[in-house]
């Protein structure tokens, strides 16, 4: 009988996003396939203290199925790096330029990829400033506040007056020290999956996103039990091989390896695509739609699991 390969999962961390990345840890070690693998949980606390050290001797590769800031930004995948164990997704530079939305932006824009219209701020400026209308006028109503390296749209915040708008600054200034802030656009929500290394990455067919009321705030992603996804999505066929197309573009853009999702506004109306941005490690909770974008691609959850464990071999050469 073959060995098994040991695989650490990585879950929780001090980022807010702490319970999703809990949840998706969980349906990772769930479907593992047991005679392949011996998976072991991970789990950091809420503090950033880990349970052991890992070492060679511990994991043959590990899984971080982490989420937000520690866990996505590259500060756990430069750990591992020195470590010199294997790891399933992007390395550090993917993974810092996909946490933070300004970096990202400036990348796709580099790369004449499509995306809102939007401004940027730290703290300081904003506290510093006279009028913040100022910080703004170039945009429209409604815009989103966002905090620049934060997900599963915890602190965003839909604004169309000043007074919003401030409460919204503070309430992303509670997670970051940066704030973006986007043009609202009226569009319809679709997302992409993208496998595979640094040269011939694939994408998988396109979802859309069902959007309850103005947008998909965290409790509807996560707490809800209505359905959050089409996949496939209905598109004309231009559109769908477009959003693949600027996927793949996207990736290559932060030099991701292994695995993304890129999410996009398709405005109807007009047949605009914008990037609203690239998540290095999507979420792979029962109702992730990275992974059922990919079962839906032909690729069922546990093979979709070996090919990300490969491909984190095959980058390390082991």
């Amino acid at each position: 009988m073959t060995e098994r390969v040991r695989v650490a999962v990585l879950a929780g961390g001090p980022s807010a996003e702490h319970e999703v990345s809990l949840q998706s840890a969980q349906a990772v070690l769930d479907a593992l396939p047991r005679d392949l693998y011996e998976p072991v949980a991970v789990i950091i606390d809420r503090q950033g203290r880990w349970p052991v050290e890992l070492r060679r001797d511990l994991a043959d590769v590990v899984f971080p199925v982490m989420h937000g800031p520690f866990g996505e930004d590259g500060v756990v995948q430069g750990h591992l790096e020195t470590l010199g164990i294997p790891y399933v997704g992007c390395g550090v530079l993917a993974s810092a330029v996909g946490m933070n939305k300004v970096a990202m932006r400036r990348a796709f824009l580099a790369e004449d990829i499509p995306v809102t219209p939007h401004v940027w701020f730290t703290e300081h400026e904003w506290r510093t400033t006279t009028d913040h209308w100022d910080l703004v006028k170039s945009l429209d109503w409604p815009m989103y506040v966002k905090p620049a390296g934060m997900g599963s749209s915890i602190g965003i915040s839909r604004v169309t007056s000043m007074e919003e708008l401030r409460a919204g600054v503070e309430l992303a200034l509670a997670y970051d020290r940066m704030v973006i802030v986007e043009q609202g656009v009226t569009a319809r929500e679709i997302v992409c999956g993208v496998l595979g290394g640094h040269d011939t990455p694939e994408v998988s067919v396109p979802g859309e996103l069902i959007v309850p009321g103005d947008w998909l705030d965290y409790e509807a992603k996560y707490l809800s039990p209505a359905e959050i996804a089409t996949i496939p999505a209905v598109l004309p066929e231009r559109v769908a091989e477009d959003v693949r197309e600027l996927t793949l573009r996207a990736f290559r853009a932060i030099g991701g390896y292994g695995l993304a999702r890129a999410d996009f506004l398709y405005e109807e109306d007009t047949g605009r695509l914008y990037l609203l941005e690239i998540n290095t490690m999507p979420g792979f909770t029962p109702r992730s739609v990275y992974a059922r974008a990919w079962a839906a691609s032909g690729v069922p959850y546990p093979d979709l699991l070996r090919r990300l464990i490969d491909l984190a071999f095959a980058r390390s050469g082991a």
